[in-house]
Formats: C-alpha cells, sequence, structure tokens
C-alpha cells in the first residue's frame, strides 16, 4: 500500500496550490479519503474529507470556502485545492484512507502517505 503526495512547495500569501495524492494497492474507490496537516509545534488537524464515490465532503472550519477536495477514481488520485493562501497554512499535508466515513469524521485512518511541505511566505 502506497499514498504519494506531491504538488507542494513555496507560495506567497493570497496565492493558490494544488496537492495530489496518488494511491496503490488498496481498492482506492472504496475508500473515504482525507487530507491532514501538522505545522511545527502544532497537533495534527484534518483539514477536509470526500467519501467513496465523492457524493460527501466535508472541510474544518478554517478551510472552508478556501480549500476543495476532489478524487478521480479512474487514476486512484484525490486532489486538495487550495486558494487564498495564509502563512497560518504552512504545514506538511498528508493524505490518509479510510474505510468509514464516520471513522474518517473522526481522525483515523488505514493508511497514511509521507506528506508534502507547503510553505506560505512572502
Amino acid at each position: 500500500v502506497q499514498l504519494v503526495e506531491s504538488g507542494g512547495g513555496l507560495v506567497q500569501p493570497g496565492g493558490s496550490l494544488t496537492l495530489s495524492c496518488a494511491a496503490s494497492g488498496f481498492t482506492f474507490s472504496r475508500y473515504v479519503m482525507n487530507w491532514y496537516r501538522q505545522a511545527p509545534g502544532k497537533e495534527r488537524e484534518r483539514v477536509a474529507t470526500i467519501s467513496s464515490g465523492a457524493v460527501l465532503t466535508n472541510y474544518a472550519d478554517s478551510m472552508k470556502g478556501r480549500f476543495t477536495i476532489s478524487r478521480n477514481d479512474a487514476k486512484n488520485t484525490v486532489y486538495l485545492q487550495m486558494d487564498s493562501l495564509k502563512s497560518e497554512d504552512t504545514a506538511v499535508y498528508y493524505c490518509a484512507a479510510v474505510n468509514s466515513w464516520n471513522r474518517g469524521l473522526g481522525g483515523y485512518y488505514d493508511y497514511w502517505g509521507q506528506g508534502t511541505q507547503v510553505t506560505v511566505s512572502s
């Protein structure tokens, strides 16, 4: 099983970035997918969740209206479009797979990626 994040980097405040997470080794379409992030010295926080079949999405309050999670089951990939980025969005972003919606919202995971660094700075 592998989850490989990509797309991180340095971006100016107010800018945009799209993260990707390519999955392999499990039946991607059946899993709920999450994006998490962890900033230095802070606890890990859930960013966004998308159900299998992309029927449902859920966002942490601070990300609503700025971030968009999506998935392409044909490509076994989940995305996180991030707009209007702020310095406080600086963190390592991780994707994770979990086998139920409620567990996904609860911060549980079955598979975890290695993360990609996002730095928002002028």
